[in-house]
């Protein structure tokens, strides 16, 4: 949901930076892997010591990346299917980072087994999320829907509340809870977005074999 327009707002915004680094030399490819370090870095290191406020900063420092990147491929007229194989792969990993963090901290010094085994769902079902478009691309589907939690609004849900929480630190009082709402809703939004998607290749598959079907019978004929 959020893909379409916050994509289309940043890509104005970072252009200009990505014509600045592909003058310096840098390809697109070393940006998906240095940002995809600094996200593990700020998620693995910070969030399972309970530093939300600073891991996010580190996280949002590097998230932006995953555009940056592909706007350079863009520019410089070098996109390729490696390069999105390699943003989407390590895309994944920085995900699995992320609610990983969340879920040390809960499993440690946070001490609630309930919320570690929500963070741990947040990251296998954004997995298997992103995993049934792809596989429902590959075997020759248009995966027509969007679905309510994709991995955007994972990322900004997450992250805005994690760094919010992290306030606490400084003396906000009782802003600790925004993190386990966040990582509820994520939970419940991508369990409805993974029911959209396994709802619309059922029926997509259903469409497709019904008109090979046909085209079967009308050829048989």
């Amino acid at each position: 949901m959020l893909n379409k327009y916050a994509r289309a707002f940043f890509t104005r915004v970072l252009t200009p930076f990505a014509a600045f680094l592909l003058r310096r030399g840098v390809s697109p490819d070393a940006v998906t892997l240095i940002g995809t370090a600094g996200v593990m870095a700020g998620a693995l290191v910070f969030f399972p010591r309970g530093e939300f406020f600073w891991g996010t900063i580190v996280i949002t420092l590097f998230v932006f990346s995953d555009l940056v990147d592909g706007n350079m491929a863009r520019q410089a007229g070098i996109s390729s299917r490696w390069g999105a194989f390699l943003d989407s792969t390590l895309d994944r990993v920085a995900d699995g980072a992320i609610f990983g963090g969340f879920a040390l901290w809960y499993a440690g010094r946070g001490d609630n087994n309930a919320l570690c085994a929500v963070a741990i769902f947040c990251l296998a079902s954004g997995q298997v999320v992103s995993y049934t478009k792809a596989r429902g691309e590959a075997i020759g589907l248009p995966v027509a829907v969007n679905g309510l939690v994709e991995r955007a609004e994972r990322l900004v849900i997450s992250l805005v509340a994690a760094g919010l929480a992290g306030l606490h630190t400084f003396g906000v009082p009782g802003i600790q809870v925004l993190l386990p709402i966040a990582l509820w809703v994520v939970a419940v939004g991508s369990l409805i977005t993974l029911i959209q998607r396994v709802v619309t290749v059922r029926r997509e598959s259903a469409e497709a074999d019904a008109a090979a079907a046909r085209t079967a019978g009308e050829a048989g004929a």
